[in-house]
Parts: C-alpha cells; structure tokens; sequence
C-alpha cells in the first residue's frame, strides 16, 4: 500500500467530488435548464461517475508517492498513457485521445506535446484540473509546489498558459493546506498570493482581476469576466475556480454549489474549487449522501 499524507487525501477526495457532482450537472442542465440548480436538488443516483480530472489526480498521487514527491516526466507521461488505455471513457479532451493514444504507442511524449495545435501546444485545463493534490504534497515549500507543478503540466500541456494555470491551482492548494487549523485567508489575500508567485500570463492577469472583485461580486459576474471554462482553457477556467475556492475555504459544500452555478466547464471547475477547498478542510463534513452516491477511489491510497 501507498502511503500519502492526509492532505494530499483529503486534496484529491476534493477534486473527485468536485468532478463527479459536476460531471452530473451536465444531463440535468441540458434537461432541466436552471430550476434544479436553482433548487439545489441533485438525485444520488445513478452513481455520480468522475471523470479524466480524477483518473489523472489518481496517478499524479502516485507518482508523488513512489518517486517522493520528485516527478520524473518520462515515467509520468507513461503513467497517464497506460490509465487511459485501462479506461477511455473517463471524458478526455478530444486532442488528449490524441496524445495519450500516441504516448502510448512508444511515441516521445516531448515530441508529441510539442506538437500539437500547430506547434504551440494545448493551452486547456488539463494539467491544472489534476494539480491540487501536488500542491498540498509540497504544501512546505512554494517554490517546489511551483516547480513540480510546472513539470507535471508540461508532460500533456507545451502551452506556457497551461502550465501557468497548473501552477496556480498547486500554489492555491498549498497555501490552503498551509492554513489548515488556522485563520481562514481572505479571498483577496488568497489570491494575490497566488498571483504574486506565477509568470506573467494571461493566468495571473485572471487572477489578479478576480483577486480585485468586490465582495458582492455575483457568480454569474464572476463567471462573465473571468471565464468559467466554455473555452476549456486554463486563463479561461482556472481563475474563475480559484475566485470560488477562495471565498468558501471553510465550506467545501458549499463551494461546490457556488462554484457549479457558472456554468461552462462545470466537472472541472468544481474539481479545482474541491481540491482547493477539501486541502484546508477534508471532506467528512459532505452530506452522507454524497459519500454514498460518489464513485469511490481506488482502495490503492492510504494515510
């Protein structure tokens, strides 16, 4: 059995909830249009499925916890080719079939990465839809959380947005792990620590815009301004999770039903928001029936 630290869990159950809650929205809005959301009321079954945001987490965690929290990108890429091929139903992006299938195949993942969208590489959400977990690994030390987050990214994102976006979603589950216990961070705060530790990108622009909104900011505003993941992008997805995670950081149920209420890219944002959330918070506090209605991972992790 693999020995993970109970943040790291607690990061990563986060995120699976996050994923699986808003991978159900997707029917029930096409369906029900906004009355369901607006109720609050979400059936517990058929089981709430998570998506490629968790399969990907699950083997980011594992790689943390056998090579000691030092990714090594040759084996990770490996790692992900390999829980593809095992289940490719799990929602994958249209260009990661692409590239997994093709890393898989004995393909340079440098090579194949580089390659795509023309030369420039994929800009999405996916090397920051897995990241929370990494950031509360390396929650003691920012400058290794930033690191590490930008290597695991660059193994399926060549983007420089990509993996800026990736590291902001580390460096916020690490500053809300380093919280645990404590003084609850104010949003603007939050994130203009965040900010303050990323490249310049369009990423920290995001942030720093959604660290500036007002309190009363709604989250339809919100997800007006900063993008709520229509485009599947990381400036247009990872700001606008984080603004949520931000203002709930003691309240991952909440979090989720704030988050989940702008719409766009909903699986993934509200798994940002929940690893975000879930590393300061753990997830025990979630309605029993959602414990029983979501997937459960892996018994392979333990604290």
């Amino acid at each position: 059995m693999i020995t993970v630290p109970t943040a790291v869990l607690d990061s990563l159950y986060g995120l699976a909830f996050g994923d699986a809650f808003g991978d159900r929205w997707f029917g029930i809005l096409r369906r029900d249009g906004s009355a369901a959301l607006e109720a609050r009321t979400l059936p517990t079954e058929p089981l709430w499925r998570w998506s490629d945001d968790t399969a990907q987490a699950l083997v980011l965690v594992r790689e943390l916890a056998e090579s000691g929290g030092t990714i090594d990108q040759d084996r990770l890429a490996i790692r992900f080719a390999a829980a593809y091929a095992e289940d490719t139903h799990r929602g994958y992006g249209a260009s990661m079939h692409d590239v997994l299938r093709r890393i898989g195949a004995g393909e340079p993942w440098q090579e194949v990465v580089a390659g795509q969208f023309g030369g420039q590489g994929s800009w999405g959400n996916g090397a920051a839809m897995r990241a929370a977990p990494l950031g509360a690994w390396h929650a003691a030390d920012l400058d290794a959380v930033a690191e590490q987050a930008a290597r695991q990214g660059a193994v399926s994102h060549h983007h420089p947005e990509a993996v800026a976006a990736a590291v902001a979603v580390a460096l916020a589950a690490a500053l809300a792990t380093r919280s645990r216990g404590g003084h609850t961070p104010a949003r603007p705060d939050f994130l203009h620590a965040v900010a303050e530790r990323l490249p310049a990108s369009d990423v920290r622009s995001g942030v720093r815009v959604a660290a500036r909104m007002p309190e009363r900011t709604s989250v339809r505003h919100a997800a007006e301004v900063l993008g709520s993941g229509y485009r599947m992008s990381g400036p247009d997805t990872v700001p606008y999770a984080l603004w949520c995670a931000a203002g709930h950081l003691d309240d991952l149920h909440e979090g989720l039903w704030f988050t989940v209420a702008g719409r766009g890219d909903i699986d993934t944002t509200c798994a940002i928001a929940g690893g975000v959330i879930a590393a300061r918070t753990g997830v025990a506090a979630l309605p029993a029936a959602w414990h029983a209605a979501c997937e459960p991972l892996p018994p392979v992790l333990t604290d």
